[in-house]
């Protein structure tokens, strides 16, 4: 059983576990601050923490069993009346969280070795715990009735000989013969696993002498709902109750009580029984829940990326088939096998972009999983900063793919604290502005077509324009002619500058001047844009659209095939907002950069010759531009021949390689020769060196 339990992929099991339970443990005690001990929040806090318990132990984690157990009673008492829901409550609550998570983080470095240590914290929670100490065990009559109850309900045993034999011994020496039934979490992983569990626990404290249904039988994606167990032991009813409560976990409910001799049923040499019709009845029931059940599997993410690039690779050898085919076809047209071949080939090209999409959305998970990570840093945050904030969350069962989630973690962390920090004002000053003194923070997460919306929105003091004008002029983000020629919302978008700050201190939250602009940079490597609408006094809205998936980071992509000079690359088709011819007499020059009139818009031109160094060749009558688009930027690439759209593997370049500035990576075309994949984002950054901005405004002043 250690071995098992040693094994990478259990601890991996236990570690996303706790993660799981600790969030929810969290979220629910920033609940029970904000509302109150509602039953069904201090139940969802005590389950959590009893499952966290039960799985460290488990795992022999004995310093977060230790740990948990002492929240435990703490919320025990909470559910049961006896402790008041209080700040210093709710505070040690925290702290116990913030050692739980330093425990789990020990573990991850090294198992035998978790130096985080628990004792001021269990001091504390025991301090809390010991408030309006009352006796809490069951009265003669509460128990009479369980016996009662026990003696009615008793599951049938199939009892051999042998089995009768020892219940008989251990009865004349004076041992107990008692039924354990216990049912099982219905959300519980791996319950016929957990039904062993439960079996060797019993064990441990005596002996098991028959269990329905048999867990060693049973297969094990078996959904086993209760076990009931025959057990043998020096205990009595409710110590034993008592222990398989408190230290084992994802248990519903527990029942135990002494065994009744008069309904055993004895198993004939040919192994049959009689059967009651009540359990008969229980059977149907059991599998009618069962058809309920939805089913979910723990996946490490590293295997849906090999599945992912074994698909690349089938795209790679399917575009390679396509392209014999076609060659076959040119060559003998009236061949029936050849057109058998063709036939073939688009049904494979099907299935494969079927399996790409199941694949893409085994990536999808709700947007839920990332809001559940706000409520402790809002709460933590408005405590330090003497500022109460009501934080809203709507549209979590939005689904996003996983890597954008990721991506979008610190970027949306930002926008929070700078909301809090520079955007809700205290208490005092909104009452005086008439406010509610407790400031609103909404965060949504909308579907819109193939894009989902993402807003952070506060109704505080709004961002002042012409504070944003003096603040850039003085740190020397544009000069002063520069900004009295702004409009306001220019002037607003400034606060995406490098090193742009309003702040006039440096502190935890702020004022670095360093974070708007990465949460920008952030949000366009996702092709994504994000927009702001203020109003002084207020509030701020920021506007973010991202795609709701991200081909870039899923391996397979649409790509335009265009050739500068003698080379092949490869440009995203997301990225790719039209293909225009221009005569070169419509090719102006404006400060040394070249512009070309698009849909009566100033489009800069870039010609990638120059920046890779490749000879740019005879000039042509036509230019031929590929227009590119950022969110709402606009560029042109100039390029020598188109070739045609594909279906494309991404490869990263390798470390051997490193980054290369204007390409994300290589791909493999159907001929085996290799073509570089253009960075369109790398590139707006090289339109952007040139002052691109600039040179549309002085153009359409012209």
């Amino acid at each position: 059983m250690a071995s098992i339990f040693e094994s990478p992929e259990l601890i991996g099991a236990f570690i996303g576990e706790v993660e799981e339970q600790l969030q929810l443990l969290e979220n629910n005690v920033v609940e029970l601050e904000k509302n109150g001990g509602t039953a069904e929040v201090v139940q969802e806090l005590f389950r959590a923490a009893h499952t966290l318990k039960g799985s460290s132990a488990t795992m022999g984690f004995e310093k977060m069993k230790t740990l948990t157990h002492e929240m435990e009673n703490v919320l025990d008492k909470i559910r049961n009346g006896l402790l008041e829901i209080s700040r210093p409550v709710i505070d040690v609550l925290f702290e116990c969280l913030d050692c739980l998570n330093m425990l789990k983080e020990d573990f991850v470095s090294d198992s035998n070795n978790v130096k985080t240590e628990i004792t001021p914290v269990i001091t504390k929670l025991k301090e809390i715990s010991s408030e309006n100490e009352t006796n809490n065990q069951n009265s003669d009559s509460d128990k009479a009735e369980n016996l009662e109850t026990g003696r009615r309900e008793q599951p049938i045993f199939v009892l051999d000989e042998k089995q009768q034999e020892q219940i008989n011994q251990a009865l004349g020496i004076g041992q107990n013969v008692l039924v354990c039934e216990v049912e099982i979490l219905e959300d519980s992983q791996m319950k016929s696993v957990r039904a062993c569990l439960i079996m060797n626990f019993l064990n441990e404290w005596g002996t098991v002498i028959n269990m329905v249904p048999n867990v060693m039988e049973i297969p094990i994606d078996s959904d086993v709902g209760k076990v009931a167990f025959l057990v043998v032991t020096q205990m009595s009813a409710d110590e034993l109750r008592q222990k398989v409560q408190n230290d084992l976990m994802d248990i519903k409910e527990v029942r135990v009580f002494p065994y009744f001799i008069q309904n055993s049923i004895s198993q004939t040499k040919d192994g049959e029984t009689g059967v009651r019709d009540k359990d008969n009845s229980s059977g149907v029931k059991t599998a009618t829940e069962e058809k309920r059940v939805v089913h979910t599997v723990r996946i490490d993410v590293d295997r849906l990326e090999r599945m992912m690039d074994l698909v690349g690779e089938l795209v790679i050898e399917q575009i390679r088939i396509a392209q014999v085919a076609n060659n076959l076809y040119n060559q003998y047209p009236s061949d029936e096998t050849v057109d058998d071949l063709i036939g073939i080939s688009n049904r494979v090209s099907i299935l494969i972009n079927e399996l790409q999409e199941g694949i893409m959305k085994t990536r999808m998970i709700p947007v839920q999983q990332l809001f559940s990570r706000f409520p402790r840093m809002v709460r933590d945050l408005s405590v330090s900063l003497n500022k109460e904030v009501n934080l809203v969350l709507e549209g979590g069962e939005t689904e996003i793919d996983r890597t954008i989630m990721e991506e979008m973690s610190d970027p949306l962390i930002h926008l929070i604290r700078n909301a809090i920090d520079h955007g809700i004002e205290n208490p005092e000053i909104r009452k005086k502005l008439g406010k509610p003194e407790q400031g609103t923070l909404r965060v949504t997460a909308l579907p819109e077509d193939s894009n989902v919306i993402i807003t952070v929105e506060d109704d505080g003091a709004g961002i002042d324009p012409q504070e944003i004008k003096q603040s850039a002029i003085k740190k020397r983000i544009v000069t002063e002619q520069e900004a009295n020629n702004m409009t306001e919302q220019q002037l607003i978008n400034l606060i995406f500058q490098t090193g742009f700050s309003t702040s006039q201190k440096v502190s935890d939250v702020s004022g670095r001047g360093v974070g708007m602009d990465i949460v920008k940079t952030h949000i366009e490597k996702l092709n994504g844009i994000i927009d702001v609408e203020t109003c002084a006094g207020s509030g701020t809205k920021f506007i973010i659209k991202l795609p709701i998936k991200l081909p870039l980071t899923l391996a397979i992509l649409k790509g335009l095939l265009v050739k500068i000079s003698n080379e092949t690359y490869a440009l995203p088709m997301n990225n790719v907002v039209e293909i225009v011819r221009k005569p070169k007499n419509e090719i102006e020059s404006i400060n040394g950069q070249a512009v070309a009139v698009i849909r009566d818009r100033a489009i800069p031109l870039i010609w990638l010759h120059d920046y890779f160094g490749i000879p740019r060749g005879n000039e042509r009558k036509n230019t031929l531009i590929v227009l590119l688009g950022i969110a709402e930027k606009r560029f042109g690439l100039v390029v020598d021949e188109l070739i045609g759209n594909q279906e494309i593997v991404v490869t990263n370049l390798g470390s051997y390689i490193g980054k290369v500035e204007g390409i994300s990576g290589a791909t493999i075309l159907g001929d085996r020769s290799v073509a570089c994949i253009l960075d369109v984002v790398g590139i707006a950054k090289i339109v952007n060196s040139r002052k691109v901005s600039r040179i549309d405004v002085e153009y359409s002043k012209q």
